[in-house]
C-alpha cells in the first residue's frame, strides 16, 4: 500500500509499504477514506520527539472496514467508522474506569498510553496510508452513518474535537461561564467551539496568526492577537475587571512569544493571570517528560516553572492530560449529525497522499491559510 513514512526530521516520504494484516482475532483492517495531519505530528517532524525512521504517520483516521478477525462480532465489513487515536484494550483497570487514554495493556513497553504512528506510543503504524490495522476493533471503533455525508466533520472525531472538548471538560465549563482559550490551532478552535456548545456566555481565544483568529470568529468567539495587545488586559476589561471563570491551554511545551522565542511557561503564566480566584484551568496542550530541544534546562527535563504560587493563592483548580476519546466521541458524533457542531469549518486543504510532504512543510512553517489538512488516500 501507499503510505506517508517518517524518514527523519523535516523529512517524510510517500512510499509503498506492506499492507497491514490481521494479527489477532480481534483485529480489523480499515480502508482509510480520510486521515488528517495533526499539530502533534509536527513534534517528531521537527525532531522534538523521538520516532523510529520508517514509521507510518497518522493518528487522526476514519474509513470503511475492509476485513475483521474471527473474534470481532460488533463491527462488520462495510461499516463506516471513526478510529480513536488512543488504542485501548477495553478490559484493564484504566479502560474499565473510562480512561482509555491510559490503557495498561496496549503499549508493549508498559507505558500507560498507546496510539498510531506517534512517538513512545507503541509499534502501531499510522493511518496516513491506504489501510490501517486496528486492534481490539469491537471496543475501539465508533460506527458512523454510511455514505460520505459529514466526512470532513466526522474525521475530527478521532482526536481534535474530543481533545478540545476534553479541555472544556477539564476546565468544567458550565452555562454562563466566561472562558479564555490560549492557542487557536485546531485543538484550541475545537476547545472554543466546545465551550460555546456547553453554554459559555463569552469565549476568548488568544493567538497571533491572523488566519487562525479569523476562523475563531466563525465560531462566535472573541479573537485576541497577543502580537499587538496584552491579552490579560483585554480579557480583564471585557469581563468587567474580574477575569474569566475558566482557562484552556491548547498550546503545549513549544509556547513562544510574538517574536518566536520559546518560553515553555508562558501560556500557563498568562492563564493563571487571567483566571479569577476559584476558577479552573484545563490543559490539553502536549508537555513532554523530556525535550532536549527545549529553551531552558528545566524544560529539557520536563520541568516547567510556571506561577504555581498564584495557582495555590487563588485556589485555581487544574486538570490536564491526554484525551480519552471514547468518553466523548459518540456524543460529539451525534452533535454533528443534528447540526449542533461544525468542526469541519477549520478545514483548509483536502489533498492526496502524494501531496503529504508539501503539506507537512507548509503546515510546519505556519504558512498563511494552512490551518487543517485532510489527506484522502483514494484521491
Amino acid at each position: 500500500m501507499k503510505a506517508v513514512v517518517f524518514k527523519g526530521p523535516f523529512d517524510v516520504a510517500v512510499e509503498n509499504v506492506p499492507d497491514p494484516t490481521l494479527e489477532q482475532p480481534n483485529d480489523a483492517i480499515i480502508r482509510i477514506t480520510t486521515s488528517n495531519i495533526c499539530g502533534s505530528d509536527l513534534h517528531p517532524y521537527e525532531g522534538r520527539a523521538p520516532l523510529d525512521h520508517g514509521m507510518v504517520l497518522g493518528h487522526e483516521n476514519m474509513g470503511v472496514v475492509e476485513d475483521v478477525g474471527p473474534g470481532v462480532d460488533r463491527i462488520d465489513v462495510g461499516d463506516r467508522v471513526s478510529v480513536p487515536f488512543n488504542i485501548s484494550c477495553g478490559t484493564c483497570r484504566n479502560c474499565t474506569a473510562g480512561w482509555t487514554n491510559a490503557c495498561l495493556r496496549a503499549n508493549p513497553t508498559g507505558r500507560p498510553t498507546a496510539g498510531y504512528g506517534y512517538p513512545m506510543m507503541g509499534p502501531y503504524w499510522g493511518g496516513q496510508a491506504e489501510y490501517l490495522r486496528v486492534p481490539w476493533a469491537d471496543f475501539n471503533l465508533l460506527k458512523l452513518p454510511a455514505g460520505r455525508e459529514h466526512e470532513n466533520a466526522f474525521t475530527m472525531l478521532s482526536d481534535i474535537f474530543p481533545t478540545g472538548y476534553h479541555g472544556a471538560e477539564l476546565a468544567r465549563v458550565a452555562p454562563g461561564d466566561t472562558v479564555a482559550v490560549y492557542g487557536a490551532g485546531p485543538v484550541g478552535l475545537m476547545a472554543a467551539h466546545s465551550a460555546m456548545i456547553r453554554g459559555a456566555s463569552q469565549v476568548f481565544i488568544v493567538d497571533k496568526e491572523p488566519d487562525r483568529l479569523e476562523l475563531a470568529e466563525r465560531y462566535g468567539v472573541t479573537a485576541v492577537n497577543f502580537a499587538d495587545t496584552d491579552p490579560t488586559e483585554v480579557i480583564t476589561d471585557a469581563t468587567d475587571g474580574t477575569g474569566v471563570d475558566c482557562g484552556i491551554e491548547a498550546v503545549g511545551y513549544q509556547a513562544h512569544d510574538a517574536t518566536g522565542q520559546e518560553h515553555p511557561e508562558l501560556v500557563m503564566d498568562k492563564l493563571v493571570e487571567v483566571v479569577q480566584s476559584t476558577g479552573r484551568i484545563g490543559v490539553v496542550g502536549v508537555y513532554l517528560p523530556q525535550d532536549p530541544g527545549a529553551a531552558t534546562e528545566g524544560a529539557q527535563q520536563g520541568r516547567i516553572g510556571f506561577d504555581y504560587g498564584s495557582v495555590f493563592d487563588k485556589n485555581i483548580q487544574l486538570g490536564h492530560g491526554q484525551c480519552p476519546v471514547k468518553r466523548y466521541n459518540r456524543q460529539l458524533r451525534d452533535l454533528i449529525i443534528r447540526g449542533r457542531a461544525q468542526p469541519e469549518l477549520i478545514v483548509s486543504h483536502e489533498l492526496s497522499l502524494d501531496e503529504a510532504p508539501q503539506a507537512y512543510d507548509q503546515f510546519d512553517k505556519r504558512v498563511d491559510g494552512w490551518t487543517k489538512v485532510l489527506l484522502h488516500p483514494a484521491a
